[in-house]
Order: structure tokens, then C-alpha cells, then sequence
């Protein structure tokens, strides 16, 4: 089976190409972008965006997840560069956290990401994905205003989304709206068609580029109205020459090391960064039509060394980024050889032929990203969460509606805390609840305890023992536990020595390790005789009432205290 999966990820080597190819296309805009809003050279996006797909995309270990400069660290950037009050000295803060995120990855800080419920992770990729459709809806008619790759609620200049969607009907550019509607118009051909949808080395996305590269050229060679102005265009940096395009790579000044702020900001950076990679990573996994599973301290130790590298070359901090990497899952990209070329194509074309790639429209961009949206924020996703039920739609929503409304981090942690929350609420729901009128003195109760018991167990865990029948036989059994948290030990503990006697229950206790401190008094042989254990653990269960008298009886005659 594995040698099948591996013949078709081979044959999918010039699918590979071509996705890389469009998330190369979609990179360039995000690069300067992000870079403009982090109040740092142009050029230090594009570093970002070649290590994030030369090194990172060798070391990592996933296979779609396509990394460079995230605009969730803009803001951020752009304190510490202001506080700073140099670029060179901001570089070693990058170098600082990459080293954290190396010693990160080592530590397997990784194992977190275990952690983010699905209905956040799911959450999160729906609000990206509305957030890139209201944030590409004015690029694709010509409204500018904003940065490329901008996610937060709050804009430039005291705008905010909707203000920048509002303005953009004042601004529209025709030329721009033709050809975003032409290219829209073009992929969703190409991917219902079903001979063009199998021409893997010419996806939909690089159809749209040539054809709106080449529509705005008749413009402006005809002269048109509709043709699109050079503000409206990719902006990458021309140099003169190579020894001018390496120029551009700049060096940390290695004084920045003595400066308790530049560690600070380090921290920040690294905390920041692995905390929105693995994220992402759980968000890509999900994508992923063969459903792998990325290691995470692996990609921590990726991120860490490209940071260290960007650094030192000039470039952004480094992280993985869900909007490249859904471009890439979407275009078609199978292994991280995607990834790899698109960071080729940044090193080769942003060297030799800028000129060319500054004729592309941002409206031909802004049309692939607002597929790429669609794809992530589809209704579907929505009547999904919403079938599971309140308790999993509302974090899924509040965790979409958070980060449409705030950013990113801001929205996946208030997701965090009402998932949490609902779990805490689930767990005063005990499954194990009895009732007095539903149950008989001397009746035998089995509780069965998991194979983890968590503090999150003890209050469901309490108000089960709070509601056992008086005069009522208790077995619990913890053959299957492997741990058991100290407040819920002293619960049992305390209930067994002190509520039970006080209610005359007859509390006996099976399994139990020596380290628990908890006498075992019967044995399991003795408990579950005559195929009575329950197949599963984690629940409480009675004797089937056509054993109560027998095994009562049992009970009774072994414990009964020596007649004096």
C-alpha cells in the first residue's frame, strides 16, 4: 500500500510543479506586503519567503505546509523595529528566536498542537478564509489602499475591514474588475472540465496570470481605459545587476546581542511564531487529501533553523503560513516539492526577471486568493459543525467570528477558552449520575475507572459518589488505570473513609497500583466472575439484577466482621 501511495506522489512531480508555481505567484504580493507592514525592506519579505521554501521546506517533514513571513507578525515586527530603531539590530532578535525554536523542538514543545480541538483548528481555517475574501474583494476591484497578506480587523489609517470594502466602491478600477472576473471565471473552467482538470502541469491559477498579464498588455498597448496603472501592479525591487540584487541581502549588527530589548523581542517572535506554526500545521494535516500527519517538533527545528539563517541574510521572521499552503493544497501540490520550487522560483526570478513578474495585476492574485477563501470557508463547513451539535458549533463559530473580528492568535485563543470551557460543563455531566428512586439497597455498583483520570474527571468523577444510593455495595475498579491525579486520589480516599460510612455505603476497591495508597480489598478474579466485566472502562455500570442476591451474598460473607 505504501509503495502504491509512493508511485502516485512520483507521478505527481509536474503536479507538484505547477502548484508550486501558484503558490510562488500568490507569495510574491504577500512577501512585499507583509514586509511593507512590518516597516521593513521590501526586500526582506522575499528573503523570508526563499528560506521558507528552500530551508524550511527541506528540513520540515510535512509535505504541504509552505512557509515564510507571516502577517500575523507585523505589528509585532514593527514595535520591535521602531524600539529598536535599526533593521540590522531587529535581525538578531530573528537569530534569537530561532535558536528558541530549535531548543523548542528539541524539548518536544511540538506535542501541544495535540491539544486544539478540531472544531477550533476547522474554526480557524473558516475565518482565514473569510478574511482573505473580504481582504481581496477591494484588491480585485482595484482598491489598493490596504497591504497585501493583511488579516487583522483594524487597516491602515484607522480603517478596518468593512471601511476598506465600503471605500472600495469609490475606487473602483474597470480594468481591474475585468480581468478578476475573467480569471475567476477562467479557473472554475478549469476546474469543472474535466480533460482540463487532469492537465496537472497547467493548473487553473497560471492560466489566470498569463491571460491577465497578457489582457492588460492590449490594454496598454491599445490604449484602453481599462488598462491597469503600475500601482495596481506586483511592486518587487529591480536591481541593475546580481552584485545589486545580492546588495540587497543585509547583515545583523552583531551589538543588537547585548541589548536586553532584542531579547525580548526574541521571545516574543519565537513564542508567537511556533505558536501560529503549529497551527498551522494542524490546519494543513486536515487538508491534506491523503491525511498525513506532519511531526511538530520536527517542524519546530525546521522553523527554528530558517529563522537562524533568515536572520542572518536579511530576511522576516519565519512562519508557516496557512494561505500559501492552502493555495498549495488547492492547486493540486502532493509533496513538499511545491514548496521547494516555489522558493526556487523566489531566489531565481526575483534575481533575473522582476521586471517581468511587476506585469502581473494584484487583481489577478486577488481573484486565485478569493477561490482559496471559498475553499476554506465553504457553507458546508458550517452545516458540519452546526450537525455535531451546540456544544461543538459554538466554539467553531465564535473561533471564525473572533478572527474575522480581532486576528488570528486573538481568535484560535478565545476558541481555545470556550472549547475549554464546554469541556469543564461536560464533565459536571457525568455519564454516571444515579438517582435514588432508580436503584435498590444493597444493590452492587461497578465504577469503572479510564485508563487517564484527570483533574477535568474529578467533578464528574464527585458528583457521581455524591449521588450513589445509601445502603449500596460500590466496587471501583482502576485495573485498567494508568494514571490517576492526586485530587482525585484524596476524593476516593476521602470518600471511602469518611461519605461512605457516613451513608452506609460498602465502598471495596480493586486494582489499584501501591503507589495510589488505596487498600485493595477484593480481587478483580472475585469481581467480574462468570463473564460479568463491563467491555469497556470509563463507565459505571450494576450487576445484572439475576446475580444481585448471589454476589451480595458473596460480598457480605467475605467481608463480615470475626464474631467476637
Amino acid at each position: 500500500m505504501s509503495s502504491l501511495k509512493s508511485n502516485k506522489l512520483f507521478f505527481n512531480f509536474g503536479g507538484d510543479l505547477a502548484a508550486g508555481l501558484v503558490v510562488f505567484f500568490v507569495a510574491v504580493p504577500l512577501c512585499l506586503g507583509i514586509a511593507l507592514a512590518s516597516g521593513a525592506p521590501l526586500f526582506s519579505g522575499i528573503v523570508a519567503g526563499i528560506i521558507g521554501g528552500l530551508v524550511v521546506g527541506v528540513l520540515s517533514k510535512s509535505q504541504l505546509s509552505v512557509s515564510g513571513p507571516a502577517a500575523g507578525l507585523a505589528a509585532i515586527v514593527l514595535a520591535a523595529i521602531t524600539d529598536l530603531g535599526a533593521f540590522d539590530i531587529f535581525l538578531c532578535a530573528v537569530i534569537i528566536a530561532g535558536v528558541i525554536q530549535l531548543t523548542l523542538g528539541f524539548l518536544k514543545a511540538g506535542s501541544i498542537a495535540n491539544y486544539f480541538p478540531s472544531n477550533v483548528i476547522e474554526g480557524m481555517l473558516a475565518g482565514i478564509g473569510l478574511i482573505i475574501i473580504l481582504k481581496q474583494l477591494p484588491h480585485a476591484v482595484g482598491y489598493d489602499r490596504d497591504y497585501e497578506g493583511s488579516e487583522s480587523f483594524a487597516g491602515i489609517d484607522g480603517g478596518n475591514t468593512f471601511s476598506f470594502l465600503a471605500d472600495a466602491v469609490n475606487f473602483i478600477t474597470p480594468g481591474a474588475v475585468v480581468i478578476a472576473v475573467i480569471s475567476i471565471g477562467l479557473m472554475l473552467v478549469w476546474e469543472k472540465v474535466d480533460f482540463l482538470k487532469k492537465i496537472k502541469v497547467l493548473p487553473g491559477p497560471l492560466v489566470a496570470v498569463v491571460v491577465g498579464v497578457l489582457l492588460n498588455e492590449l490594454f496598454v498597448v491599445t490604449n484602453s481605459p481599462l488598462a491597469i496603472t503600475k500601482e495596481h501592479l506586483v511592486s518587487l525591487p529591480v536591481p541593475a545587476s546580481f552584485s545589486d540584487f545580492f546588495a540587497q541581502f543585509a547583515l545583523p549588527n552583531l551589538n543588537g546581542f547585548t541589548d536586553s530589548r532584542v531579547w525580548v523581542h526574541g521571545m516574543t517572535i519565537a513564542i508567537v511564531a511556533s505558536i501560529e506554526t503549529l497551527l498551522c500545521l494542524e490546519a494543513v494535516d486536515r487538508l491534506d487529501p491523503l491525511k498525513r500527519y506532519s511531526p511538530t517538533n520536527r517542524e519546530l527545528k525546521a522553523q527554528g533553523v530558517g529563522n537562524i539563517i533568515s536572520g542572518l541574510i536579511g530576511g522576516l521572521p519565519i512562519t508557516s503560513v496557512i494561505v500559501r499552503s492552502s493555495a498549495n493544497v488547492n492547486s493540486g501540490g502532493k509533496t513538499k516539492i511545491s514548496t521547494i520550487f516555489h522558493g526556487t522560483l523566489l531566489l531565481v526570478c526575483a534575481g533575473s526577471i522582476p521586471f517581468l513578474l511587476n506585469k502581473i495585476p494584484l487583481a489577478v492574485l486577488a481573484a486565485i486568493l478569493l477561490l482559496t477563501g471559498y475553499k476554506l470557508a465553504k457553507p458546508a463547513l458550517f452545516k458540519k459543525w452546526y450537525a455535531a451539535g451546540f456544544y461543538q458549533f459554538f466554539p467553531f463559530v465564535v473561533t471564525v467570528a473572533a478572527i474575522v473580528f480581532t486576528d488570528l492568535l486573538l481568535g484560535v485563543a478565545l476558541g481555545m477558552i470556550i472549547s475549554i470551557f464546554f469541556i469543564l460543563r461536560e464533565n459536571l455531566k457525568s455519564p454516571y449520575f444515579f438517582q435514588h428512586n432508580e436503584h435498590h439497597t444493597g444493590e452492587i455498583i461497578h465504577i469503572n475507572l479510564a485508563q487517564e483520570v484527570s483533574f477535568l474527571n474529578k467533578a464528574a468523577i464527585k458528583l457521581t459518589l455524591e449521588n450513589l444510593p445509601s445502603e449500596s455495595y460500590v466496587i471501583i475498579d482502576a485495573s485498567e488505570t494508568l494514571y490517576i491525579d492526586h485530587d482525585v486520589l484524596d476524593l476516593l480516599k476521602e470518600f471511602r473513609e469518611i461519605k461512605a460510612v457516613e451513608r452506609g455505603i460498602r465502598v471495596e476497591c480493586v486494582g489499584f497500583k501501591p503507589e495510589y495508597k488505596i487498600d485493595n480489598t477484593l480481587s478483580r478474579q472475585f469481581v467480574y466472575s462468570e463473564g460479568t466485566e463491563p467491555e469497556s472502562a470509563m463507565v459505571v455500570n450494576t450487576v445484572p439484577r439475576r446475580r444481585h442476591r448471589e454476589l451480595i451474598g458473596k460480598l457480605v460473607e467475605k467481608t463480615k466482621p470475626a464474631e467476637a
